[in-house]
Order: structure tokens, then C-alpha cells, then sequence
């Protein structure tokens, strides 16, 4: 019930194998047929030992036989090898589907599902939850399948012929694939699944670690941090230990259960073929015949042992759903069309639950002007660029382009809104191909320029490797001012009018920013730039300043009138410049 229970609103897995179900077919009458030969091979050997050991008067006698033999013994390996190909093509064509639909997924809206899962549970999706459904078809449903089928046709087989013993057969075999592998599954599901918990957890402790191993090494902690997820390894070793005692016993008692039926088969054989040497020449023939199908039914508890990691697997997928996408009828805005930026009594709270985080803010930009967003952590700054780009929706009011809602440019908003961050991300490639990362279809003459635009030509023309030089993992081969220029020359490559700053120079030192700022506002001249920050270094650059604190808008204005007219902004900046 648990089983159909979770297929039932399943659509991840389910549609996939609708989808393929001609090869699944394939596959499992081939895996019928390889299991078939097997037994079948075991019979006519059987029966040719027996046949010859009453030396026939003529080769001829036992030719069949031998012939059959042959034909099983080369079925079997052919059957299976093929079985194989199909089995594996049908499971890679679907987990590659899979993987397909979920960084598809994951794509459509990148910032909604990094809010609302941990790096370390998206880690543990793209890495387990995708590979235990590969495991789920080669491990369970081919083995519970096969298991299954053979059961079914081998007790109706030995009905025919005795039906008592057919049933008593069934018997057995219904306790080898279907209460075993019950009893597995109740035993394993709760350690299984804790299995899975630790797992999880070591993902995301393994983020943090590597994201924070910074301050670990400062901080003098190398022992603590080589310790942190020894416990939790510790743990889950454990568990593993008693998850293989508790295989090999069952295993073996699954073995038990085995010999007796190969026993039962004997003794049946015995009494009721023994009546004449005729009959007496299939004796072994049909006792050794049921040993290779051990292979295809004793797996089918492994497979119903794991069900606990695949069902856990299976509903997290479900629970990761493309956003929904109400979006009006896009509009496709020219850059050069561009004129204004409107924000008119915009309101934004993440939920119900949570308290209002803007209130009701607003601002026109018009093109070519540069705008300043200045007031304490967490009142909402970075909200707002997030509300212009669209990642965010308000609660109230409304941000226009022109006379356009943002909603409407969302298809093709890149071509008019460049961003560069406090962390930009450089990929482990070479500088030329981060540049043009702002708009592949520049030449290299472009990058170059755009390069020497930002302050890095005689950087980077003094490297061995100039513009082909690999920046390193998150650009560890740069400085965080190099980071942000090689990030500018993006946006220089993108050429979108307005620009969108998120204290891109945080963490700098005085001087650096400083002239990085300079060089910001000198490369974009033209361009129409909204600045968030924290502080008032570089405020000179802009038109306007507005400065908003967790109820309204303070104060607002350009930075020469505010100093003259608000002793408040005053005192701020002399601070702010050491004064």
C-alpha cells in the first residue's frame, strides 16, 4: 500500500516510465528469457548425465540433448548481455530525463529555490536522489519483476502436473519473494532513513565547511574543524555495520529457504519419478534445474530492502515544482528605447507572518541618472533591486519601464538590466571566457577592450598566459577589486542601460574602493545606475541620495544639497570621511 501509495501523486518517476515502457517490456522479457535459459541449461545437463549414465546404445540417443545444451548455454549469457544493454539504456535514458527536468527546474527560478532550500539538500538532490532512482529500477523493480513472474509461471508449471505440490512450491517461494522482503523493509526503513538524515547532514555541514574554511583556519580550529563531522561519520559507519549483518543474515537464511525447497524437490522427484528408468533420467534433470533461478529471486529482498531511500528520494523530488509563471504578455523594450524607472507606492512583505519590509516606497530614475540607496542592514535595500529585476513581486504598488509593468520585460530583461554583486562569481576558465560570459557574441578585440576600459590591461598583459590565464575556482586567481573590475567588464560587454550595484565594493579597503568606484562611474557614464550602500564613500558620484531607515524614507536629495541644507547627511559624510 505504502508503494502505490507514493506512486499514486508521483510525477516525476511515474510519467518517465509510461514514457519508455517499450523498453522496460524489453527489458523484462529478456531477463525472463536469460532466467529460462539458465533453468534450462541445469535440466538438459541434468538430463544428459542421467541419460548417459545408462550408456545408451547410440550417440544419437542423447544428440538432443547435448545440442539443447549447447543452444541454452550460449541463450544465456547472449540473453543477459543484451538484457543488459536494454535494461541500462532504458534506466540512463531516464535518469538523464531526470537530470534534464530538474536543473530545468532548478533554472527557472534559481533565486526562489536558493531562499527556500539549503545548498547542502540541493547538493544531496542533484548527487543521491537522482542516482537512488537509477538504483531503484536495476535494483528493485527489475529483480521484484522477474522475482515475481518466475514465481508465478514456475508454480503454475509444477501444478500442472502435481497440484499439491505446485501450491507448496508457491508457498515457499512466496515467503523467498514477498514476506522477506517485508520483514527487510520493516527492519531497515528506520535505520535506512537515518541513514539517509546523516547523509543530508554531513551535505550540508561539507557547504559550510568549505565555504567557511576561511575563518576556520583563522581562528586557530583545525582540530575542530577536522572533528566537526566526525561524529555524524562515526554514526552513519555504524549503522552501515549493522545494515550489512543484518543482509548477510538474512541472505543466508534466504539460502536456507532454498536448499529446502531444492530438498523438497528431491524428495518429490523421488517418489513420484522413480516408476521406470524413463522417468528416472529427469530426476536430477528437474532438481538442478531450479537452482539458477536463486539468482533472479533471492536479490528481490536487496531490492525491497532499499524502498525507504528511493520513497524519501521520490517525494523530495515531488516536493521541488517549477514556479508558477503568471506572467502578462511580454514586451521586448529595445535598451535604446529606455527612458524611465518608476516605483509608485511600493509595499513588500516576504508573508503573512512576517512584518512589512517596504513601505510604501517610491522613485522615478530617469535615464542616465545615478541613484544611491543608503540605510542600515535588513531594512530592505537589496529587496528593492530584487523587486526592479522581477525575482520579487510587491505586495502593493507597482515598478514600471516606460509605461511598461516590470512583469512585462521579464522574457528579455537582460537586455536592459546589468548587475554586479558583492561576491561576482568567476567560473574556473580562462579570463577571456568570464568576460564574454556579458555577451558571447563579442569578438576578442571587444573583451579586450572592455578589459582596458576597467583598469586590467597591464595586469593582465603581464601574465604568462595574458587573457587566456584561468582565473581559478571562484576566481581565486584575482584580488576582490580585480573580481569586481573582471565582473564590470562584463556589463561593459552586456551594454545594458541601466545598472543595477548591490556594494559591490564591500569589504574593500578605503583606497581600493575608492578608485574602484571611480572607475565605476567613469565606465558607465551613460548608463542609468541605482547604488546600494552603505556608507557615503563615493557619494559624490551620484544625483540622488536616498537615505531610508526601517519606517519611511529619511532623506532624500542630491549630495551637494543635502549637505548644505540637512545637518543630519552632514554629520554622516564628515563621519563617514573621517572629519
Amino acid at each position: 500500500m505504502n508503494f502505490f501509495k507514493t506512486f499514486k501523486h508521483d510525477t516525476w518517476v511515474k510519467p518517465y516510465i509510461k514514457q519508455y515502457k517499450g523498453l522496460l517490456i524489453t527489458a523484462l522479457t529478456l531477463g525472463l528469457l536469460t532466467s529460462f535459459c539458465a533453468g534450462a541449461l541445469m535440466f538438459t545437463s541434468g538430463y544428459t548425465i542421467d541419460k548417459a549414465a545408462t550408456h545408451p546404445v547410440n550417440i544419437l540417443l542423447i544428440y538432443v540433448p547435448i545440442l539443447l545444451t549447447r543452444a541454452f548455454g550460449i541463450g544465456r549469457p547472449v540473453f543477459k548481455y543484451i538484457e543488459r544493454l536494454k535494461s541500462h539504456n532504458w534506466v540512463l535514458r531516464v535518469t538523464s530525463d531526470l537530470r534534464t527536468r530538474l536543473y530545468k527546474t532548478l533554472e527557472s527560478d534559481a533565486s526562489f529555490f536558493n531562499e527556500h532550500h539549503k545548498t547542502g539538500d540541493i547538493m544531496g538532490l542533484l548527487s543521491e536522489d537522482i542516482s537512488h532512482l537509477q538504483n531503484l529500477y536495476l535494483r528493485t523493480i527489475f529483480p521484484a519483476v522477474i522475482g515475481y513472474l518466475l514465481t508465478i509461471i514456475g508454480s503454475l508449471a509444477l501444478g500442472i502436473f502435481n497440484p499439491a505440490f505446485g501450491f507448496f512450491v508457491f508457498l515457499l517461494l512466496f515467503i523467498e519473494v514477498f514476506l522477506v522482503p517485508l520483514f527487510s523493509v520493516s527492519i531497515e526503513s528506520a535505520r535506512r532513513a537515518y541513514q539517509k538524515e546523516v547523509k543530508s547532514n554531513l551535505y550540508i555541514q561539507l557547504t559550510d565547511n568549505i565555504l567557511g574554511v576561511d575563518d576556520w583556519v583563522i581562528s586557530g580550529r583545525k582540530n575542530d574543524f577536522q572533528n566537526l563531522t566526525s561524529n555524524n561519520i562515526q554514526n552513519l559507519d555504524q549503522s552501515k555495520l549493522k545494515s550489512k549483518a543484518f543482509r548477510r543474515n538474512r541472505d543466508f537464511g534466504l539460502q536456507l529457504i532454498f536448499a529446502a525447497l531444492a530438498i523438497c524437490f528431491l524428495i518429490f522427484t523421488n517418489l513420484t519419478m522413480t516408476n521406470g528408468q524413463e522417468q528416472a533420467n529427469f530426476v536430477s534433470a528437474v532438481v538442478l534445474a531450479i537452482f539458477p533461478l536463486s539468482d533472479a529471486i533471492i536479490p528481490v529482498s536487496q531490492g525491497f530492502e532499499e524502498w525507504p531511500l528511493y520513497k524519501d528520494s521520490i517525494q523530495r523530488l515531488n516536493t521541488i515544482k517549477p514556479v508558477e509563471s503568471n506572467l502578462p504578455s511580454q514586451v521586448d523594450l529595445a535598451p535604446n528605447a529606455f527612458k524611465s524607472l518608476t516605483l509608485d507606492k511600493v509595499s513588500f512583505e516576504y508573508d503573512t507572518d512576517s512584518p512589512i519590509l517596504i513601505k510604501n516606497f517610491s522613485q522615478t530614475i530617469h535615464k542616465g541618472e545615478k541613484l544611491a540607496l543608503l540605510g542600515p542592514s535588513g531594512i530592505g535595500k537589496t529587496t528593492i533591486l530584487q523587486l526592479i529585476l522581477g525575482d520579487l513581486t510587491p505586495t502593493a504598488g507597482q515598478i514600471k519601464i516606460n509605461d511598461y509593468d516590470i512583469a512585462q520585460i521579464q522574457e528579455h530583461r537582460q537586455k536592459l538590466f546589468s548587475v554586479l554583486n558583492q561576491k561576482p562569481f568567476l567560473f574556473n576558465t580562462t579570463l577571456m571566457n568570464n568576460v564574454r560570459l556579458g555577451n558571447e557574441g563579442k569578438s576578442d578585440v571587444e573583451v579586450k577592450q572592455a578589459l582596458e576600459r576597467v583598469g586590467l590591461k597591464d595586469l593582465v598583459e603581464s601574465l604568462p598566459d595574458k587573457y587566456n590565464t584561468l582565473v581559478g575556482e571562484n576566481g581565486s586567481r584575482f584580488s576582490g577589486g580585480e573580481q569586481e573590475r573582471i565582473a564590470l567588464a562584463r556589463i561593459l560587454l552586456q551594454d545594458a542601460p541601466i545598472v543595477l550595484l548591490d556594494e559591490p565594493t564591500v569589504g574593500l579597503d578605503p583606497i581600493t574602493e575608492n578608485d574602484l568606484l571611480k572607475t565605476f562611474f567613469s565606465v558607465l557614464k551613460d548608463k542609468t545606475i541605482i547604488w546600494v550602500t552603505h556608507h557615503l564613500q563615493g557619494v559624490n558620484h551620484v544625483d540622488k541620495v536616498v537615505f531610508m531607515n526601517s519606517e519611511r524614507v529619511e532623506m532624500q536629495g542630491a549630495p551637494k544639497d543635502l549637505y548644505q541644507s540637512n545637518e543630519h547627511f552632514k554629520e554622516l559624510y564628515q563621519m563617514d570621511q573621517g572629519l
